[in-house]
């Protein structure tokens, strides 16, 4: 077990403190969240405000119908890491029952093409509803209707998605078009979505009030689960009532690493990704670190051990980004919060007269690799995602995570290195350019020397990126002495309680 945190050294530094701050993935997804923190609300209330304004702020990437994890690092007692990815579907239905095919629909990005899994066969049985409330009657302070009512307003009033999350819309725009509740969403008649567009999701609205009321308790109540599963069912999908009341959101130990001079907590299995980012760093910590950044001895190295540890969950070639956000909060008290949701690419689906997008998780090629459907119903699904805290002795804990697929592994890990073992600041550790191996050749962000990526390039086939892209992931991350850092590669933006919003994605410690 890890060691219970204390009154007398929440932060993890000798006088570190923070008046609250945030970093996430669009500006009212931060708003959100620092309204709770103004109000009297802790981290868990302020992430959880979060998570419910994303799913209509950064509608691609987030949704009250897809899954994720929270790692919560109290001031006092013991962190833990709530897991509520989503569940493989068909709880009940009839033994040798075939599979319905999933709908293949073609996307374009960067001038290449990607086949994707969607329609009702694709969705998976949800968890972030289920997680949100769970987590709110766990560590929530805050009543429920103040943590939902940023996210009523915002479904209710619309949301401008600004050019980051526009330009994920005007990507999945053949998905969106699947059907017409989507479409009315996302897909404007004779034109491509606009940056400046508005978003209004009235039944998502009604539904956001009926929570926040305590009307509806989660996707498994009785009436709600037997229209969602009526529906799937007319529409070949899988998805069950039984799935939706079967579905248990669950707490496990975190994963827990000593390196260098911190310890690390992050996602633990059945997930993938904080045993992948762990070993990368044991593996490096074996081999002694190359001792200069961004220097070509270090960059081979990286891109070695990155190889070593994806064998076997490599995608095979660039791929375009996966539906995933993250949001980092911490508190005056000395909480800290660390969530990463995703809701796939979407699949084109509104759960029954709810307004919430499904997810497609289970036609997401790199979670299935023996095939879709092959797993039997109610298993959790492995995921890549790896909310994280690092606690170190002199300097505040920080919370950070990454949106990313399988990219995630590859953002995190780097991040660290520089936090941990090069002793930047965290707004460095976020900005400093990085490296991915998928597979087939190490992609390389632009920011090294030329002579660096030469050196690289001796032993690893090597792909220059002549422009930064949300390919290498959304690293939002904040400290308890305020430090914060948005991503900008993600949209990223920061809060601070009492100050001045991060538009530029970068706060300092007040």
């Amino acid at each position: 077990m890890t060691p219970a945190r204390h009154a007398d050294g929440p932060s993890g530094g000798p006088g570190a403190t923070t008046p609250g701050v945030v970093a996430a993935g669009h500006q009212d997804t931060v708003d959100a969240a620092i309204a709770l923190l103004e109000a009297g609300g802790n981290a868990y209330d302020a992430t959880l405000a979060a998570g419910f304004a994303a799913a209509v702020a950064e509608p691609c990437l987030s949704s009250l119908g897809g899954g994720g994890f929270l790692l919560a690092r109290p001031a006092t007692g013991e962190p833990v890491l709530f897991d509520f990815f989503v569940d493989t579907p068909g709880r009940g239905r009839a033994p040798g029952e075939p599979v319905p095919p999933l709908t293949p629909v073609t996307l374009t990005f960067g001038g290449a093409q990607q086949v994707f899994h969607v329609g009702h066969a694709s969705i998976a049985s949800p968890g972030c509803l289920a997680g949100y409330l769970h987590v709110h009657r766990r560590l929530g302070r805050a009543p429920l209707a103040e943590v939902v009512a940023p996210a009523c307003r915002l479904a209710e009033a619309g949301a401008v998605l600004g050019p980051d999350q526009a330009s994920v819309v005007r990507l999945l725009e053949p998905i969106f078009s699947l059907t017409a509740e989507a479409r009315e969403l996302f897909v404007p008649k004779a034109r491509p979505f606009a940056d400046a567009d508005r978003v209004q999701n009235p039944a998502l609205a009604t539904f956001l009030a009926a929570v926040a009321d305590g009307e509806v308790t989660g996707f498994g109540d009785p009436d709600l689960a037997r229209e969602i599963g009526a529906q799937s069912a007319a529409n070949g999908g899988v998805l069950t009532a039984e799935d939706l009341r079967a579905y248990q959101v669950v707490e496990r130990e975190p994963l827990a690493l000593t390196h260098a001079d911190a310890t690390i907590l992050t996602n633990p299995e059945p997930s993938y990704g904080g045993r992948l980012i762990t070993r990368a760093l044991r593996l490096l910590e074996r081999e002694g670190l190359a001792s200069t950044p961004g220097s070509g001895t270090r960059l081979a190295q990286v891109a070695h051990v990155l190889a070593e540890v994806s064998a076997g969950h490599a995608g095979g070639g660039v791929r375009t980004a996966r539906g995933t956000t993250h949001v980092s909060v911490a508190d005056a008290e000395g909480n800290l919060a660390s969530m990463t949701t995703s809701n796939g690419s979407g699949s084109g689906i509104t759960l029954g007269a709810t307004g919430v997008l499904a997810n497609n998780i289970m036609g997401e090629t790199d979670l299935h690799p023996e095939g879709f459907h092959q797993v039997p119903a109610g298993i959790r699904v492995g995921s890549m995602m790896a909310p994280t805290v690092v606690e170190r002795a002199e300097r505040a804990a920080v919370a950070l995570g990454s949106g990313g697929s399988e990219r995630i592994r590859s953002a995190l890990t780097q991040v660290l290195v520089t936090l941990v073992d090069d002793g930047a600041p965290l707004d460095e550790a976020v900005l400093a350019p990085r490296i991915h191996w998928d597979g087939e050749a190490v992609q390389v962000e632009p920011g090294f020397e030329d002579a660096a990526v030469d050196v690289l390039a001796e032993d690893w086939p090597v792909n220059r990126w002549q422009v930064s892209d949300l390919y290498f992931g959304g690293v939002h991350a904040v400290a308890a002495d305020g430090s914060r850092i948005g991503d900008p590669r993600r949209g990223g933006r920061t809060g601070v309680v009492g100050g001045a919003v991060g538009r530029g994605g970068r706060g300092v410690a007040p």
